[in-house]
């Protein structure tokens, strides 16, 4: 069973997970910003692919990216860091970039080196469906890679049923149709988009994401999914000044 499907099997509800840009603040932070993360009690962290143009991303994840690229971050280097991290973290990791990079990689080559190195997921916001299952399925699945697709409040309930079907992993709920970034709290609207899915009886887990900062709008999203995504309020946190380890302890602490 890959990891990420016996995480949601053993805990059902308060999912944490946090998203951080790997090779940012710093570029050797990527392994300490893992291990600080897991110590301090989080589910499960997806870890950002940084690139020059993430569409999906606010401010906060756009700069953290632009700064990691500068510190000399790609994909290459991500692997090398990762190579002996199932030594150290043991908890899921998902991968999450943008297909370009992912591309001139090399698909096979990705998702052959995301399985040598224990990466158990991946999320590729502007991949098209139709183009995974037309294509790359074969490919994830040769690797035991458990890919993930978001839904927002635009997506119809059909296309939900659709991605239910061919998820096994989780579904990615995106809070809003925005770009990530954290906002003040959580609105009506959004309460009845939560509602509109979870009526939907999915098989799935669904955790929440985009919009996630604090510990009030992560207990909201987890009475509404099985979990909730932290990312920007996160790179926040890691970007400021002081002893990156304290920082994200401090900042976990918040929220649990």
């Amino acid at each position: 069973m890959n990891p990420i499907q016996k995480l949601f099997q053993e805990k059902r509800n308060n999912i944490l997970s946090v998203y951080f840009t790997a090779g940012y603040p710093t570029l050797d932070s990527t392994v300490p910003t893992l291990q600080a993360l897991q110590t301090a009690g989080v589910d499960m962290v997806e870890v950002g692919i940084p690139f020059s143009d993430p569409i999906a991303d606010g401010e906060t994840i756009q700069l953290s990216s632009q700064k990691a690229i500068a510190n000399g971050m790609k994909l290459s280097v991500l692997f090398e860091q990762l190579a002996d991290i199932r030594q150290k973290v043991q908890i899921p990791l998902v991968a999450m970039g943008y297909l370009n990079p992912i591309l001139q990689y090399g698909i096979e080559k990705f998702c052959a080196d995301c399985a040598k190195v224990g990466i158990n997921g991946v999320i590729i916001p502007d991949m098209p469906m139709q183009e995974y299952l037309d294509e790359y399925k074969p490919i994830f699945e040769k690797y035991n890679l458990l890919n993930t697709f978001l839904i927002t409040p635009q997506t119809s309930d059909e296309r939900i049923q659709l991605i239910d079907q061919e998820t096994k992993g989780f579904i990615y709920m995106v809070s809003s149709a925005s770009v990530t970034g954290a906002k003040q709290g959580i609105s009506a609207e959004q309460v009845a988009y939560f509602e509109r899915v979870r009526t939907m009886q999915l098989k799935n887990p669904v955790v929440i994401g985009f919009g996630i900062s604090n510990k009030a709008t992560f207990d909201t999203a987890c009475q509404y999914a099985n979990g909730a995504i932290i990312g920007s309020a996160f790179v926040k946190a890691v970007g400021k000044e002081g002893n990156l380890v304290q920082n994200i302890k401090e900042f976990i602490a918040g929220i649990q």
